[in-house]
């Protein structure tokens, strides 16, 4: 890390400093604004055109399911292309779908069938854009400030959730939906700009792959991850019942409150505004008590909020709650995407964060459907409640089960030698051919037991990096010798596993397993044979 980003670390806003950030992060709220006001535009058509209440709620659907259908995919492309000139691509993709969708609506062609069919395709776009979008972000921040980053992230999707649905409904009443389809193309045109006008993005250099093996790949990293399988663990617990306050909202505001859409507008933007003021507070708290800690305490104060909202009808009070609520919204996403966008290495980042997309998108589908069909069962209030004690109880089970240590756990990607011997020459290797791989230690019976642990978080490493099979065997023939056998899908997949998958802590658990020999250790490479 610069020394100027050493000064600037405790600073909330400190990744806005660096240019490139700036620009995309505006770039992005304008955008999500844009988005915010797409979907409401596309409600009240449906509204004005007597559609009924099943299909005006599938513009959330249309706008959502890409995401669960084509997020792990996305950060696959997004990991093997430059992610600029994805975003390039995207941007003007949806650009042109935000003009078809003005021009039909403007005309009178536009048919319900038709705007769910175009909000599908912007939804896809989005998809696609989402992850290469996020890994895009520690590419040009430092490390250090990546936490800040991601909570900068997490503010802009808030403050346009509140000023989004706020303008759009100003514009549908003065000018009309299409005018707000068409104020959506030209925030999709601006980000598009911005992309085109940044001339010094350098993407870090990939070793390319074939597209269904990278997919397995970015699986199989995070199915062994325990450090990121805990995190998305931890994100779904939270969201699934925290996520009621979004979907119970409206029914709050339009009952107990009494309000109309304006006032439903003013509790939006009391969440946005503690989001806000939460990028003041979040990143000295959690360097002071940590993230667990952090994501701990913000989850109580969230899950007493939700209960407050349900049983308080005083709007002063609503609004005050919400914003607090919003704080606490903004301290626990921030810190688990900044957590997970720091820890997961280069070469798998973006399809780690389709991964934890798909877990947030899936999460608040799952927890915006259970409310709605609690509140309907139930009742609002009762509803609100249960949904409040049930993120009480997730923080609670957090005291019991936090978050794992990253804080000895390098994540620079370091190549290692193939072996510890030269290899001998022979014909060419095919790339694609499966490939098993032995390494042999002579392992004293006094230290077995010490061994095998040891083993047995190699072989965890040895899976996140590529083996799709991992064990370790005795040598009948040669007592006291010990051999790890992993099998991977190419010879490609190994040469990658050697030098751009493995990290500093990788490298340790392989330097603290060979430790325990007291020969040599013996690797020896063998890929399918052929006839040729």
């Amino acid at each position: 890390m610069t020394s100027t980003s050493s000064e600037q670390a405790g600073s909330a806003f400190a990744p806005l400093r660096v240019s490139a950030f700036r620009a995309l992060w505006i770039a992005a709220l304008v955008s999500n604004i844009g988005s915010w006001m797409q979907t409401v535009g596309a409600q009240w058509f449906l509204v004005e055109n007597n559609s009924s209440p099943i299909v005006i709620a599938l513009v959330q659907s249309a706008s959502a399911a890409p995401i669960l259908l084509l997020g792990i995919p996305a950060g696959v492309l997004g990991e093997f292309v430059n992610r600029r000139s994805l975003l390039i691509v995207v941007q003007a993709a949806q650009v042109v779908i935000g003009l078809v969708l003005t021009v039909l609506t403007a005309t009178g062609a536009m048919t319900p069938a038709l705007l769910l069919g175009l909000t599908f395709l912007l939804g896809a776009a989005s998809a696609v854009q989402l992850p290469a979008y996020q890994a895009i972000v520690p590419d040009i921040v430092p490390r250090a400030l990546i936490p800040q980053a991601a909570s900068l992230s997490s503010i802009s999707v808030n403050i346009a959730r509140a000023l989004g649905p706020a303008i759009a409904g100003v514009a549908i009443a003065g000018l009309g939906v299409p005018f707000v389809f068409a104020l959506n193309a030209a925030t999709f045109a601006f980000f598009l700009l911005v992309v085109v006008f940044w001339r010094g993005y350098h993407p870090p250099e990939q070793r390319v792959e074939p597209f269904v093996d990278g997919l397995r790949a970015g699986l199989r990293y995070v199915a062994n991850s325990g450090v990121v399988r805990r995190i998305l663990l931890r994100l779904g617990l939270f969201i699934v019942p925290a996520s009621a306050l979004f979907a119970l909202l409206p029914l709050i505001a339009s009952g107990p409150l009494g309000l109309d859409s304006g006032g439903y507008g003013l509790l939006l933007t009391a969440i946005g505004g503690g989001s806000i003021a939460g990028a003041f507070v979040l990143t000295p708290v959690v360097r002071r008590i940590g993230i667990n800690s952090t994501v701990l305490v913000a989850s109580v104060v969230f899950g007493l909020g939700l209960a407050a909202i349900a049983a308080v009808d005083v709007l002063a009070i609503t609004v005050v709650v919400l914003v607090i609520m919003g704080l606490a919204w903004i301290a626990v996403l921030a810190s688990l995407n900044g957590a997970v966008q720091s820890f997961l290495p280069v070469w798998v980042r973006t399809r780690g964060l389709s991964i934890y997309q798909i877990v947030l998108f899936g999460s608040t589908a799952a927890g915006s459907a259970l409310a709605g069909a609690g509140a309907a069962l139930i009742g609002v209030t009762t509803a609100s409640l249960v949904a409040g004690g049930l993120v009480l109880l997730v923080a609670l089970s957090q005291v019991f089960w936090p978050f794992l240590s990253t804080a000895d756990k390098g994540r620079a990607s370091v190549p290692l030698p193939l072996t510890d011997v030269p290899m001998v020459d022979q014909e060419p290797i095919d790339e694609d051919a499966p490939t098993l791989v032995l390494v042999r230690y002579t392992v004293p019976a006094a230290s077995r037991r010490e061994f095998f642990s040891a083993l047995e978080r190699l072989g965890r490493s040895r899976r996140r990096t590529g083996a799709r099979q991992w064990q370790a065997f005795d040598d009948r023939e040669r007592p006291g010798v010990v051999v790890e056998a992993f099998w991977l899908g190419s010879w490609r997949e190994h040469l990658a596993q050697h030098d751009v998958r493995s990290t500093e802590a990788d490298d340790e658990l392989i330097a603290a397993a060979k430790a325990f020999s007291t020969a040599p250790v013996e690797v020896e490479h063998l890929t399918r044979a052929a006839a040729n």
